[in-house]
């Protein structure tokens, strides 16, 4: 049953937290998922998702996968008990991922697997390379990339996630020297962030390369629904573009206050999370407060979710 107002979204590095979709594992038929995910990876993933100790389920090397998983598992769940095909999927940075599993040009194994890479290859890209990224909250996007440009070092815009939040990434002294700018702008909050990286920045552009060539050892297909790319906040379909996007994601901004406002403005007025937390679903909100929106990040979510799409 195709909803043309309706769009799956997907969650991104942040929105994990220790014990992450275990009322999921419990269930005897998505059991497999995990195991599958463990030797796939070839390491116990599941056990740092629902054990922890926080510290290591942060490393962006386990996070970037966890949170797929858990995401892949609450669409697995919700599509098994309705039928719905959204107009579009998205997904917030590596959860684009997750947006290309939902709509068949991705196995979530392998998903799983390069997103596993990404997050290594993030981190190994930005060593011996002074780094910072920090979140800027009340204040305009264009003025933040107005300082940005005017720095002497390498700092960009690396994550439009509102109207008036934006995260900053490069070179520790640029980004340093922006976020003053902002605060004397009158920025509400300006946070630094702890990250294992410059991540969507330049200074990691080596990830790039390297997510290259472990695409090529996957099969991408032809998407069977629009997937809003990150990195042109357009709708992808062919296979060739899709990998092309990816690559280019990483190093580039992640264009999701763009990515929303083009699903709006084409008849989406409802969007469902999957996965953990119900960050994207805050963004989306503050994006465009007209619209409607579901999260499924625990199995009680998913039933009370299709409870009320079953009663429309």
């Amino acid at each position: 049953m195709i909803k043309k107002n309706i769009a799956f979204v997907f969650p991104g590095q942040g929105a994990q937290y220790v014990g992450m979709a275990r009322e999921f594992y419990e269930l005897p038929e998505y059991k497999h998922f995990f195991d599958e995910a463990n030797e796939k990876l070839g390491y116990n993933l599941t056990h740092i998702m629902f054990e922890g100790p926080e510290d290591e389920l942060k490393k962006t090397h386990n996070t970037q996968p966890a949170i797929l998983l858990h995401s892949v598992v609450a669409y697995s769940y919700f599509k098994n008990h309705l039928d719905i095909v959204p107009a579009f999927t998205a997904g917030h940075s590596l959860g684009e991922f997750s947006a290309l599993v939902a709509a068949g040009s991705l196995n979530w194994l392998d998903a799983l697997y390069l997103v596993h890479k990404r997050g290594e290859f993030m981190i190994e890209a930005s060593r011996g390379v002074p780094f910072k990224m920090a979140a800027i909250l009340g204040l305009d996007a264009e003025t933040i990339v107005g300082f940005c440009k005017e720095s002497s070092g390498i700092v960009v815009a690396a994550n439009f996630n509102t109207p008036v939040q934006t995260v900053i990434s490069g070179e520790n002294k640029a980004v340093t020297e922006v976020m003053d700018k902002c605060t004397e702008a009158g920025a509400r909050r300006v946070v630094e962030l702890i990250v294992g990286g410059a991540f969507h920045s330049p200074l990691i552009h080596k990830s790039s390369e390297w997510l290259i060539e472990e695409m090529k050892k996957c099969n991408f297909s032809d998407v069977l629904i629009p997937v809003i790319s990150n990195y042109a906040a357009q709708p992808e379909k062919h296979k060739d573009e899709i990998i092309d996007n990816l690559a280019q994601q990483i190093i580039s901004p992640v264009q999701w206050v763009r990515s929303v406002e083009y699903m709006c403005e084409n008849g989406i007025d409802t969007f469902i999370e999957f996965g953990p937390g119900r960050v994207v679903s805050g963004m989306i909100k503050a994006i465009n407060t007209d619209t409607n929106r579901y999260t499924i990040n625990t199995l009680e979510d998913a039933v009370k979710v299709i409870v009320a799409f079953k009663n429309l």
